[in-house]
């Protein structure tokens, strides 16, 4: 799921630069040795996370780590985060150390709200994949360290499709079909949260759309390219068609028993969201099985890097005063062996896949054997395909969480089949271009 936080106004720069320096650009001042040294104690970094797993990880660290302790405050979710993380920037008592995840990144560096610590981690690209190193990013500079990756894939009942002669998806046409058959016995195949339309935005990124992109010195918007209106083709026929489950996300156990009860045969989903599954399902286990994402007709297999699922990062922001310790704080977090078994894990941790170079070897822990039965063997490769196809080149704006906010408004009515997925797109069209020039950033579109 993702959320925003309410609508900021960015400061603003030379319009000339805005797009590759000014609009972007972040002090990356620290805390001396001397600084550190000149103080009673342990530096202490406040930590803010929700994953599971993370005070496990934060007792180990404490426990290896005499001059530097982490103080963990579990937050509830992602939307609670940058609710918090706004108001803490405000007042001027952000924590030091923050979960978060790619697509909020940009915008956080927008506000000047994150430290450049490239100089402290740089020397450790080579331990991180390269999709999961880039999305601490922005503009070549690091304000992070990746936690994670997102392999995506589709999880299905094997015992719903096998009763109704149905083989998993392998085009996006054979997942309506099969909707199509699974409606006339009154399963769902998929659900549409109201609020959550990153359906919308991983079905447009797979078909290669690009909604920003910097053009020179200014900002480009596209909600109708040619990859976006396929997507919306694709997720207009499953509402027209009935074919999806409307659950909120705000009742998580009322969502979890559609998908155990078999009332919903599907998911499009990653790693980390199969720990929700395990920990909250009593009948169905064993009768899962994953496959790759449905392609487009005619087209080779691709995986959205996914929204949220893009993978996570420990952000450390720009009012921390030990900004080399909780950098380098981060990347033991992210690299320690341990650590990183605790949190791919579904049942002690959150399900992640790692945003190792060599994640890959993580895929039996990242999965669940009790949740797959005998499918957990072959779910492995679907797996470890899913990481070689991922989306690179997808660009998050600097109004991402603004823009986010509208855009849940208006999928919200989409589901609810008040408005056109198209609509939407004219709409968010028009209504993220003139927010940027409200900001006085540059932008075409």
């Amino acid at each position: 799921m993702n959320f925003t936080s309410p609508r900021r106004r960015f400061a603003s720069a030379a319009v000339a630069g805005i797009a590759l320096t000014g609009l972007l650009s972040a002090c990356g001042g620290s805390g001396s040795d001397d600084d550190a040294a000149s103080k009673s104690g342990p530096v202490t970094l406040p930590f803010w996370g929700w994953a599971n797993g993370q005070e496990a990880v934060v007792k180990a660290f404490n426990a290896s780590h005499k001059d530097v302790q982490l103080k963990y405050t579990k937050v509830t979710d992602q939307l609670t985060m940058q609710k918090q993380l706004t108001n803490a920037v405000k007042a001027g008592n952000a924590p030091c150390l923050v979960q978060n995840t790619a697509e909020y990144v940009t915008s956080w560096v927008s506000q000047d709200a994150l430290a450049d610590i490239t100089q402290y981690v740089e020397g450790e690209k080579s331990k991180f994949n390269t999709g999961a190193w880039a999305s601490a990013q922005v503009q070549g500079k690091l304000y992070g360290v990746p936690t994670s990756s997102a392999p995506q894939f589709t999880i299905y009942r094997t015992d719903i499709f096998k009763k109704y002669g149905l083989e998993p998806p392998a085009t996006w046409d054979d997942f309506i079909a099969a909707g199509k058959v699974l409606k006339k016995h009154n399963i769902k195949i998929t659900n549409y949260a109201g609020e959550d339309p990153s359906t919308l935005e991983v079905l447009a990124m797979q078909a290669g759309a690009h909604w920003y992109a910097i053009d020179g010195n200014a900002w480009k918007v596209d909600f109708q390219d040619e990859g976006t209106l396929k997507a919306a083709k694709v997720i207009q026929e499953i509402i027209d068609n009935d074919l999806n489950a409307k659950l909120s996300f705000a009742d998580y156990a009322a969502v979890q028993r559609s998908y155990d009860s078999g009332a919903t045969a599907t998911r499009q989903i990653s790693t980390w969201q199969m720990a929700g599954m395990v920990q909250n399902f009593t009948k169905s286990f064993g009768d899962w099985a994953l496959a790759p994402w449905p392609a487009y007709q005619g087209e080779a297999a691709k995986t959205p890097a996914g929204t949220n699922l893009t993978g996570s990062v420990t952000l450390v922001t720009k009012q921390c005063e030990d900004q080399e310790q909780a950098a380098r704080a981060a990347l033991w977090m992210s690299t320690n062996q341990d650590a990183v078994k605790t949190m791919a894990s579904p049942e002690t941790g959150n399900g992640v896949m790692p945003a190792l170079a060599d994640s890959g070897s993580y895929v039996g822990e990242s999965i669940s054997q009790k949740l797959l039965g005998k499918n957990y063997d072959p779910a492995k490769k679907v797996v470890t395909d899913s990481l070689g196809t991922v989306t690179t080149d997808w660009t998050y704006g600097p109004n991402w969480t603004a823009m986010f906010t509208e855009l849940q408004a208006g999928w919200a009515k989409v589901v609810n089949k008040q408005e056109k997925v198209t609509d939407l797109l004219a709409h968010m069209q028009e209504w993220t271009v003139e927010d940027l020039k409200s900001r006085g950033i540059s932008v075409k579109g």
